[in-house]
């Protein structure tokens, strides 16, 4: 049964068509998770409910990237297999233990400092390891991109993700009761992960056994700590007005942000599998090292440039002409009050997209190092400004902090990237000249 799953999972005419359309779906998915899980709560649990689920997925998100250590970019663009799948599934197996500790951690400082009630703390904890196998199967798909067959990894995501969707409003609509919802979808997810993810890597790969080489993890470790360093608080500062939130202000407070945010969050997400089926061919084309190749290259950086500033506008157009009435329907709040806010967190969604745009080159041509001072100087910026401009100013001060942050850190990143190109472009000119 489960080989005949596989053969319908990699049928296809096309597979570079079948990668696109996949991915476009499975981005889909979890671009709609969080409003459509959120909309379902606010609806049928109220405002408060709403404002536990919304900060319950963005800390999950957040301690997600402590489990998948930011090495899926760098495993799909390893296609030299500088280390092999048994070494990046014992090191995940490692990094996804250390997410527990994590979000046990978050949780009990929230606990102790934010005044999380018992359901709270139990809430996010169990969100926490619904992304933990999100993190785990993450190791599997970026085996299946290496070796060519994105798309079976697409639908694999896709599928998971439209039943996490399913199984989670379906179970709060008839108990109206969020842990008793979220322990239901880890179970249901953990079962398709076994399915799906694990059952088709076991085509493309020797051994499913995990390979715990000191050398290797320890190796793995090192390269991929400036790329879990930078999606790490990457998403921090992304959330960073969320956090101030829940520090500061209240669950109800935390809805309407989370109501207006919303479609901020939806480009992040958009924007991170819309890159992600360029890795492996940038990667090809950046080893490739020839003048040729360079120029192509940044042909290809100066057009999706373009695309995000198209969707950035688009974004912005559509936020403030029909945003606020689509947003109060979707979530059953009046958010008639907040255009404006709305419309400043959209002036922040075209740094975004740049940012996971720059944060993607950069990990394929390998200045991932980097991303350590780009991200920790936002991070650090963010910490200053959240008491002085969400504890003062409320949601208004939220939105002009992310706006704020999005831009510096775009900024930073595009710089880091451009210095690298140049010691590209520098090194190549004096190849040449030495031939």
């Amino acid at each position: 049964m489960f080989d005949s799953i596989t053969r319908h999972l990699e049928k296809t005419d096309n597979i570079a068509r079948s990668t696109y359309i996949w991915n476009t779906v499975s981005a889909m998915m979890l671009a709609l998770q969080g409003p459509v899980i959120q909309a379902v709560v606010s609806r049928t649990n109220g405002a408060t409910d709403f404002g536990i689920i919304s900060i319950a997925f963005t800390a999950a998100t957040l301690i997600m990237y402590v489990g998948q250590y930011g090495l899926r970019r760098f495993q799909a663009s390893d296609v030299n297999e500088q280390f092999s799948f048994e070494e990046y599934h014992g090191m995940r197996i490692v990094t996804c233990a250390l997410l527990v500790v994590a979000a046990f951690g978050y949780c009990a400082y929230g606990k102790m400092f934010n005044g999380y009630s018992p359901l709270k703390f139990a809430v996010i904890f169990t969100v926490c390891m619904l992304k933990m196998i999100t993190a785990y199967s993450d190791v599997f798909h970026g085996n299946m991109q290496q070796k060519g067959r994105f798309d079976v990894a697409s639908k694999c995501t896709a599928i998971r993700y439209t039943a996490e969707i399913l199984i989670f409003c379906v179970t709060v609509a008839i108990t109206h009761d969020l842990l008793i919802s979220a322990v239901v979808t880890v179970v249901s997810s953990a079962v398709m992960m076994l399915v799906l993810s694990m059952n088709a890597c076991s085509h493309y790969c020797i051994t499913m056994k995990p390979a715990f080489s000191t050398s290797a993890i320890k190796g793995l470790f090192i390269e991929g700590f400036p790329l879990f360093v930078g999606m790490f608080l990457n998403t921090y500062v992304s959330n960073a007005p969320r956090y101030a939130i829940d520090a500061y202000l209240t669950d109800e407070i935390q809805a309407v942000f989370s109501s207006i945010f919303m479609p901020v969050f939806v480009v992040q997400v958009a924007a991170q599998f819309i890159f992600n089926p360029l890795i492996t061919s940038y990667a090809h084309m950046w080893n490739k090292r020839t003048k040729a190749s360079y120029d192509a290259f940044i042909k290809r950086i100066i057009k999706m440039s373009w695309l995000v500033i198209g969707l950035a506008v688009l974004g912005l157009i559509v936020a403030a002409t029909i945003g606020i009435p689509v947003l109060s329907a979707i979530f059953k709040f009046d958010l008639s009050g907040y255009k404006k806010e709305l419309c400043i967190l959209m002036l922040g969604g075209g740094p975004l997209a740049f940012s996971v745009y720059f944060n993607t080159v950069i990990a394929i041509i390998r200045a991932h190092r980097s991303l350590i001072a780009c991200y920790g100087g936002t991070s650090l910026l963010a910490l200053a400004l959240a008491k002085v401009f969400v504890k003062g100013h409320g949601i208004t001060g939220a939105s002009w902090m992310y706006a704020l942050l999005m831009t510096v850190l775009a900024l930073s990143l595009l710089i880091a990237m451009l210095v690298r190109l140049r010691q590209e472009k520098r090194w190549l000119m004096s190849r040449d000249l030495v031939q």
